[in-house]
């Protein structure tokens, strides 16, 4: 090889460039993580749906609150009735015994006591919403972790592309090169093949790439909504990140939607205990009613009557399925509180587990960047070398490979020191609009509760969205 090759030298530059990309600055306009998580954080179909779902658990703290309510009915009737006969001995027969009963009441019955059922289902009810709010801050998480996932998948992949490209621009000189080499007798048939072999894997790996490219674009819009465009440089989530393993487990224990969600359900078990309970106590009611009446007996006869009753019901035995329920119910409290020992586990070992892959990240981008530097250095020697016949085609296409295989392990392991850092901050149960301070407003999880707490009629949904 006479010189080095200007267009080698640029593409190289160029490949350099881009293996940074990850953590360069950006133009303003492009879009920025925060805001990807942001977008996702609005319009994710899934976090959505899980929305909609708590909203719907809303409803059933006021349907069994309607246990308390009294109940009221409006009921109407008319017929025809024909009597033929005699009363009090006086024959009758014809449109005499003829009459039109009908008439109108209204009944309201009230319940006194029921065995504390409703108190109990209310609160169970008002345990399942905490807990569905729970779940929701989870899904919550898992999209905006999977927002982060994607748009450094599109980042990385972009810039794994950009690398190819510029590979196969490298190796289309050299190859170049070669021939006029073997064309003056420098070199033998074997290095035109090895160059031609090397540029023929380099298209090939071009083409996977774009592949790779198209997944995680497709992802992307699945994910956040919009198809990329231009897209800043993610950054770690380290501010967030808590200062030890130790503390993060602290944390993760405490605060993690799953295990919190788990404590809930042990309460609504407990509580669905009472209200198996209850059907061994008494039971009270008042009714009451008012009724108009028309020719009930004889034409043109009408009455009101009026009443109110109340009832006493103690149940003595019931073929024994209240028993039953009560002990099924019990059970129910025991898979619950180990479902919530089980859950702990299962944090904590992610917890452990995401730790170890953030901190191996961050190892990974200090050797990497150290590869790719010594890479550099051996490439510009070896082609040195080969220029003054101390090295062959094989070694300066070996050279390249190795270099081009670092800078691809660098920007993998710059995507996975940003991912990972959200990671852990999902493991702990902190990934969520409110602790990230995410430029977009948070959804109230309270608000459509409060608005159908008390309502004692209407088939309209609230705004709570």
């Amino acid at each position: 090889m006479k010189e080095r090759n200007p267009a080698a030298r640029s593409a190289l530059r160029l490949a350099g460039a881009v293996a940074s990309v990850l953590v360069v600055a950006c133009p303003a306009a492009a879009e920025t993580l925060e805001s990807a998580l942001s977008r996702a954080y609005q319009a994710n179909p899934a976090l959505n749906a899980a929305r909609a779902n708590l909203r719907a658990t809303d409803e059933d703290v006021n349907r069994f609150q309607a246990g308390y309510r009294p109940n009221a009915a409006i009921s109407a009737d008319i017929g025809v009735q024909q009597f033929q006969g005699s009363v009090s001995g006086v024959q009758i027969n014809g449109r005499r015994g003829l009459t039109v009963p009908g008439g109108a009441g209204l009944t309201v019955n009230q319940n006194l006591f029921d065995g504390f059922q409703t108190d109990n289902r209310v609160r169970a009810a008002e345990s399942t919403v905490l807990g569905t709010r729970e779940g929701l801050r989870q899904t919550e998480m898992n999209t905006l972790f999977n927002a982060a996932q994607a748009y450094m998948n599109v980042l990385s992949d972009t810039a794994t592309l950009e690398l190819q490209r510029n590979n196969v621009e490298v190796l289309e000189e050299q190859l170049r090169q070669t021939r006029d080499r073997f064309n003056v007798g420098e070199v033998t048939r074997t290095d035109v093949a090895q160059a031609e072999a090397r540029l023929a894997g380099a298209r090939s790996q071009v083409s996977a790439a774009e592949a790779a490219l198209r997944a995680s674009i497709g992802i992307f819009r699945q994910i956040i909504g919009v198809e990329p465009r231009q897209l800043a440089p993610g950054r770690p989530l380290d501010r967030y990140v808590p200062g030890s393993l130790d503390q993060a487990i602290l944390i993760g224990l405490k605060e993690h939607p799953q295990i919190l969600s788990s404590l809930h359900a042990v309460d609504v078990a407990e509580l669905q205990v009472k209200v198996a309970e209850g059907a061994l106590y008494p039971q009270a009611q008042v009714t009451g009613a008012v009724q108009q009446r028309y020719d009930q007996q004889f034409p043109g006869d009408n009455g009101v009557t009026a009443s109110i009753v109340g009832r006493v019901n103690i149940p003595l035995y019931q073929g024994g399925g209240e028993y039953a329920a009560i002990r099924q119910a019990k059970e129910n409290v025991g898979r619950a509180r180990l479902i919530a020992d089980q859950d702990r586990d299962t944090i904590r070992a992610s917890i452990v587990r995401t730790w170890g892959n953030l901190e191996a990240s961050k190892a990974q981008v200090i050797a990497s960047q150290a590869q790719v530097q010594a890479n550099e250095v051996a490439l510009n020697g070896v082609r040195e070398e080969a220029r003054v016949g101390q090295r062959t085609t094989l070694d300066v296409l070996n050279a390249q490979q190795e270099l081009l295989s670092a800078r691809v392990a660098l920007i993998r392991a710059q995507r996975d020191r940003v991912v990972n850092s959200y990671d852990v901050v999902q493991a702990v149960g902190r990934l969520t609009v409110r602790f990230t301070s995410l430029p977009v407003t948070p959804y109230s999880s309270r608000e459509h509760l409060d608005q159908v707490r008390d309502l004692w009629f209407g088939v309209r949904t609230p705004d709570g969205r």
